[in-house]
């Protein structure tokens, strides 16, 4: 027998138990789902080819390991998950069509405004402190705002 990495079917069976278990305990948004899936398979690949290198064997599991996420995010993307509360923990997308008053002036494109106990940054045309404006969109963290007039 030469000096080669062999693995045996059953160590790729056993990760494969342990991705899915901590992933059902945990829940890690199907991201250890697919490598346990991806584990498993290599186990089959294993017991169908018993003398297929370790090497390999963590080859095709690098490698289906990558694909499946990415075949995954990509459903995922047109596939979106429907919900009934599609803002939740976006805590700055659930201020947009929501008015507020200037804590700081808008000078130079940026200010601030007051959203209960919270600051937030602001992006819009200027404007004095106290005016009215409607959050319109998000960039990350920083609102963009649009002066609120009485008639809009």
């Amino acid at each position: 027998m030469t000096n080669a990495f062999l693995m045996n079917d059953w160590y790729w069976f056993g990760l494969a138990a342990l991705l899915i278990i901590v992933e059902v305990t945990f829940g890690a948004s199907f991201f250890l789902l697919w490598l346990g899936i991806t584990a498993s398979i290599v186990g089959i690949v294993a017991w169908i080819l018993p003398n297929l290198q370790g090497e390999y064997q963590l080859l095709i599991f690098a490698v289906g390991s990558v694909m499946s996420i990415v075949f995954w995010r990509l459903y995922l993307k047109r596939h979106p998950i429907k919900t009934d509360r599609p803002t939740l923990n976006r805590r700055a997308e659930q201020y947009v069509g929501r008015t507020f008053t200037l804590s700081e002036p808008i000078v130079n494109g940026r200010g601030k405004i007051r959203v209960d106990d919270s600051s937030w940054r602001v992006e819009g045309q200027d404007l004095p402190a106290g005016s009215t404006v409607l959050v319109v969109g998000v960039d990350g963290i920083i609102l963009k705002v649009k002066e609120k007039r009485d008639n809009s």
